[in-house]
């Protein structure tokens, strides 16, 4: 694979409407005692997000992503850009009834219980209080957080894991058509990476469109119709998995025994070394293996050739790949 991937812009289904627009996106920090130094935090960042996708923002730590999120989401103002969420400018007060968000470092109301700050947030949207009692329990489950303690104890008395639940339930309790999401994974155990994998999964069935910054690049890679990789303000790379990594259909093998002809057939290039072989498989698995079975073969191992994404993004920002970095210039 080459050291740098192509940058790639078309949206994954061209027919579908897009949600999330931005083009030259730029934003500017000024700094020092006089204000005279300036730190660039974005640097014309262009990415569009269609309806119904899940899409990945992946970077290192100070890459830009959470200033990329304010930026759409109107809480900073662009230095130079421009950019539209469903249809609208950014800043558009009325479409935000319409979008979620999960902050980072989500500030909650500690002196709250959990039930008290839904409803507080149901409140801000305007949400009948009939529609809350079912809203809210429902919520609570989809989480994973228990209704008892969400009733009785206060935030302050939550784990990070909890905290975190809640917050993904306030994002939600207006039946957002986009949701924002900044690290949802952070402060989770296993079960609840996978529960709130299992959350975004549900969101995309039901048709919503996911735009969500995170480090497990394993959850990225099982869960997003596209990615795009940030680094030092840049868009550095964007694209489909199978774009960006190759092709997903095609898998290393090894085993032993079997038909040796046979196999010479399903796997190229075929190697054998007395009763051992390996080879690189373009088709189908399950018809590979049902065809092993009965030539009475064993499978060792069978993986994909594509690296995974942990891979192509560390290759990303190797010292040779990594775009200019943000020294702050005079102005």
């Amino acid at each position: 694979m080459d050291a740098a991937a192509p940058n790639l812009s078309s949206p994954a289904d061209p027919s579908s409407v897009p949600v999330v627009q931005i083009e030259g996106l730029r934003k500017v920090y000024r700094t020092g005692f006089w204000m005279n130094r300036r730190i660039e935090s974005l640097k014309g960042v262009s990415l569009t997000v269609n309806q119904g996708e899940t899409f990945g923002l992946l970077g290192p730590n100070g890459a830009g992503k959470t200033t990329l999120l304010k930026l759409l989401l109107g809480i900073l103002r662009p230095s130079s850009g421009s950019g539209r969420l469903l249809g609208e400018a950014l800043g558009h007060q009325p479409s935000r009834q319409r979008i979620g968000y999960l902050p980072e470092n989500a500030y909650l109301h500690d002196s709250l219980t959990g039930w008290e700050f839904l409803k507080f947030t149901a409140g801000l949207f305007q949400i009948p209080a009939r529609v809350q009692r079912q809203r809210i329990p429902e919520l609570l489950d989809l989480v994973g957080l228990d209704q008892s303690a969400a009733r009785k104890k206060q935030m302050k008395q939550y784990s990070k894991g909890m905290l975190q639940r809640v917050g993904m339930a306030q994002a939600l309790i207006n039946d957002p058509d986009l949701v924002f999401l900044d690290e949802p994974m952070s402060g989770l155990d296993p079960l609840g990476r996978v529960q709130i994998r299992q959350i975004i999964e549900r969101l995309k069935a039901q048709g919503k469109t996911i735009f969500f910054n995170s480090h497990v690049l394993g959850d990225v890679e099982q869960i997003c119709d596209r990615v795009a990789i940030l680094a030092n303000g840049q868009i550095r790379c964007i694209g489909s998995l199978d774009e960006l990594l190759g092709d997903a259909d095609h898998y290393q093998v090894q085993g032993r025994g079997g038909d040796l002809a046979l196999l010479n057939h399903w796997l190229t290039p075929f190697e054998a070394q007395g009763n051992q072989w390996s080879g690189s498989l373009e088709k189908d698995p399950k018809d590979f293996l049902s065809s092993l079975e009965l030539m009475g073969g064993e499978l060792i191992s069978l993986s994909r050739a594509r690296p995974t994404l942990e891979a192509f993004f560390v290759e990303q920002l190797q010292p040779g790949n990594a775009a200019p970095s943000n020294d702050s210039n005079s102005l």
